[in-house]
């Protein structure tokens, strides 16, 4: 079946329904700009969602949670379908949209094309059909004008009354008129011979090639659409196994949630290991000899529940920055930069020894990155002297006692950390309580004094390493701790006195406060390195949270959110950063 046998006479037909056709193509493809939008506004969407729901950096510490692990792995699907869906759009745009534009432009040119040829043909045989009847018109003329002469001539030769030259000219007129009439019949027949060929070519050669070539130029829009229907779903097919995946990683997510882990997590990170108050003493008042002895019995007893509190929430409290230039502070142990001790004996029984696992762990491994410097300082060096062409050894051996004094002085951290952690486990949970050395304390009628390293008088420390009194001077003095020296690390105070003590404990526990609520965001202009205690360091355009403005002494207080312990707290200097504070 062709459009050329079948539809030889519908040429307007044809030419309305090839133009419909094309611009049924051109509303396809509009259908499909109208879903690619779709496609890419609900990608962007999906993305704006997860971004606004990623846990911000003050809930960084909640991320060990199972429930907390699981949400930000379907975040993270969530993610992964919003790329599938602009994998969609863009397949949609490169697959099906610029085949449609393509496809309409070409069937346009052809279908103009062949609607131009079949206007010349029909023009031809319209021209063809016209000069027949002309002639045709001119054979009837010239007939009658020959049929009339020959009847004049026959009226004169039977008219006795004429001349024979007159008879003779009706003659040749009739000869004239009929060999006219020849004339006019034979192009009247050339005419139509002429023409019934161009009909006959035209309406079964000519003409049948231009509507064949629309029937091919609609078929090829028709399998095109077909084509560009089944692309598109494939394109969706393409993505859906991701996409399962996707959905196969959420039910995963949600299946590693593990309540009892998290609720264990929860007893990790907040247990204190101090044993619950005991029962009150009955204080009689009627012996009126001991009744100094039960208010202070009172007094020990609120003092221990003040204490027993702050203790059990003090694994995450800070404390305040002590003026750099306070060096007769309350405080009888060296701070870290967060405000800790440096043995974190301020922390409950369970924090500290988490505290200074941690705290060995870090050691351990700055103790190998030196030993791996070191040994190819080493290497370095023996290369030079083998080779003196190649450097001077000499160069190498600065940085060599450098390296040897940074290890050995971890070394030495190290041990001490070791020292701190194994009387922690060696000192029993309940005898370690603020209420139980508080009240030991107190009824003695003194106090211990502590030293720098957070040992006592009564209960000395025997590791190999002490610090003096000098290093500690130097290391809580030094500009990016912030934190001033306690009365036993200035020269000539080995000890501070019973009252002293006494008020340093009392101030260390006022101090206690709540995490510092940030006052604004920094940026890093330049990386820095932390050369020393109370410092940290940072690279350049790296965040951080201001907790604490420039005193005057050139150092800003910052805090960093990280996936250990929390956060990490220390001084940067002033001219580093470019701080943006909140109104």
């Amino acid at each position: 079946m062709s459009w050329g046998t079948e539809l030889w006479d519908q040429y307007d037909n044809l030419a309305i329904h090839t133009n419909k056709g094309i611009e049924f193509l051109d509303k396809y493809a509009n259908f499909i700009r109208d879903r690619l939008t779709i496609e890419t506004e609900y990608a962007a969407k999906l993305r704006r969602l997860v971004k606004n729901y990623q846990p911000k950096k003050k809930e960084e510490e909640d991320n060990e949670f199972t429930s907390w692990q699981a949400f930000r792995k379907v975040l993270n699907e969530i993610s992964d379908l919003a790329g599938q869906r602009e994998v969609v759009a863009e397949s949609l745009q490169l697959q099906i949209i610029q085949g449609i534009s393509l496809l309409s432009k070409t069937l346009r040119e052809e279908r103009k094309k062949c609607l131009a040829n079949g206007t010349y043909l029909h023009q031809n045989l319209t021209t063809q059909l016209a000069a027949l009847e002309r002639a045709k018109r001119n054979y009837e003329k010239a007939y009658r004008d020959s049929e009339k002469a020959v009847e004049n001539y026959k009226k004169a030769d039977m008219d006795l009354n004429l001349s024979r030259a007159e008879v003779e000219r009706y003659k040749n007129i009739m000869t004239a008129k009929i060999q006219q009439s020849d004339d006019a019949k034979n192009e009247y027949a050339n005419q139509l011979q002429k023409s019934n060929n161009l009909q006959q070519q035209h309406y079964h050669e000519l003409l049948p090639e231009v509507f064949n070539r629309l029937q091919e130029l609609d078929e090829k829009r028709t399998r095109g659409i077909r084509e560009f229907i089944i692309g598109a779903a494939d394109v969706e097919s393409s993505v859906a196994p991701i996409i399962a995946r996707c959905l196969e990683g959420m039910v995963k997510a949600g299946e590693s949630i593990n309540e009892k882990e998290d609720s264990y997590k929860v007893i990790e990170r907040y247990q204190s290991g101090f044993t619950p108050p005991g029962d009150i003493p009955f204080e009689d008042l009627s012996k009126m000899d001991t009744l100094d002895t039960s208010q202070e019995s009172h007094y020990n007893h609120v003092q221990s529940s003040h204490l027993t509190v702050k203790g059990t929430i003090s694994a995450n409290k800070i404390k305040k920055r002590v003026g750099i230039f306070n060096i007769f502070g309350s405080n009888k142990n060296s701070l870290t930069a967060d405000g800790q001790k440096e043995d974190f004996s301020d922390l409950p029984p369970n924090q500290r020894r988490k505290k200074l696992q941690a705290k060995i762990a870090e050691l351990q491994q700055k103790i190998q990155q030196e030993t791996a410097a070191r040994d190819g300082l080493m290497k370095m060096k023996v290369v030079y002297e083998a080779n003196s062409s190649l450097g001077n050894p000499m160069t190498v051996e600065g940085q060599l006692n450098e390296s040897e004094h940074k290890l050995e002085k971890l070394k030495m951290d190290l041990k001490k950390y070791q020292g701190y952690l194994e009387k922690a486990n060696q000192i029993p949970i309940a005898n370690n309580s603020p209420q139980a050395n508080r009240t030991h304390s107190m009824n003695n009628g003194h106090r211990s004094s502590r030293h720098s390293n957070g040992s006592t008088e009564d209960n000395n420390y025997d590791g190999d390493f002490q610090p003096d009194d000098a290093g500690s001077l130097s290391s809580s003095a030094s500009p990016e701790s912030g934190l001033g020296t306690s009365h036993t690390s200035l020269p000539g105070s080995a000890h501070g006195s019973t009252h002293e003590n006494a008020m340093g404990e009392d101030a260390y526990y006022e101090t206690e406060m709540e995490p510092l609520q940030p006052l604004g965001t920094c940026r890093a202009l330049y990386p820095f390195e932390a050369t020393s205690e109370g410092s940290i360091p940072m690279n350049e355009g790296e965040e951080l949270q201001v907790i604490e403005i420039d005193q005057g002494d050139g150092w800003t207080r910052v805090r960093r959110i990280n996936n250990t312990n929390g956060w990490d707290e220390g001084f940067v200097p002033t001219s580093y950063i470019e701080c943006t504070l909140y109104a």
